[in-house]
């Protein structure tokens, strides 16, 4: 069976994130926030570029003047030009060398080692195993900890544990790799492929406005629309079930691409 394909729009957005050509910059002035440069480097004559405020530095500042004069030479990465052709650079990207060599050094898919640094509700930090000293330089989403559905990423790591991960995208700009433990784990909807037409029962575990999901197997979900519930009018599931009840359904699709399972009636719910 072929792997599923990548989704364009994380494609996109890693495209836009790859490192650009690092350059050599005069700074020449202040436009706002903003800082002006001069391409020391540039060929054919001066090019002027701009270096947006929140690509200054990764440090906190009121504002660029606190780290840049005028007349001051520093490397910039580019990140793109502008609708009216300016050039832009980021030189929070070459701000640390030793953090931009070790973000360049991985590859997408290469498996790294590390130690959970800290657990939020919006993603999990670690500091990988060789990273510059006082940096905290890997990240992982909460999509990507575990296939499963969790309430907290406390549910799959916690702060100290030693785990292994996945390269998604190294990036000098924002000084992180991201990672991704769930690309080690074997995707449970590859197996479950096979269950289109069954019949299962299982508990109810959520409920949304428009339907329910239902626990088809360890870490595989499914969802039942509303209409799917009963052929009587209701506004909202919670009219007609419960979480954590027992119901029945059949399974009528396994879209491993979208990584979803789509359900459909089977008989009533099964009340315990």
């Amino acid at each position: 069976m072929s792997e599923p394909a990548p989704d364009p729009r994380m494609q996109s957005l890693i495209n836009q994130l790859w490192p650009g050509v690092v350059r050599t910059v005069k700074v020449i002035g202040f436009d706002g926030a903003d800082v002006l440069v001069e391409l020391v480097d540039a060929d054919g004559g001066a090019e002027i570029g701009r270096i947006p405020r929140h690509e200054a530095s990764m440090r906190r500042m009121e504002h660029p003047s606190e780290l840049f004069e005028v007349g001051q030479e520093i490397n910039a990465e580019e990140i793109g030009r502008r609708r009216e052709g300016q050039l832009h650079l980021s030189a929070r990207a070459c701000e640390i060398p030793a953090l931009r060599s070790f973000l360049l050094a991985f590859e997408r898919g290469q498996v790294v080692a590390g130690t959970v640094s800290a657990v939020h509700n919006f993603g999990v930090f670690v500091h990988v195993d060789g990273e510059p000293d006082g940096l905290c330089t890997g990240f992982i989403r909460v999509p990507d900890l575990t296939w499963g559905w969790i309430n907290h990423p406390s549910e799959a790591v916690e702060a100290g544990q030693r785990i292994t991960a996945e390269v998604i995208i190294a990036e000098p700009r924002s000084g992180q790799v991201t990672l991704s433990l769930k690309a080690l784990q074997e995707d449970p909807l590859v197996r479950f492929a096979d269950h289109v037409g069954r019949v299962l029962t299982g508990p109810i575990t959520r409920i949304v406005p428009f339907g329910v999901f239902v626990q088809l197997a360890p870490d595989v979900v499914g969802f039942l629309h509303l209409a799917e519930l009963t052929d009587e009018p209701a506004e909202t599931p919670d009219q007609l079930v419960d979480e954590g009840e027992l119901i029945t359904v059949r399974v009528t699709e396994v879209d491993l691409q979208r990584h979803r399972v789509r359900l459909g009636a089977a008989g009533g719910a099964d009340r315990t």
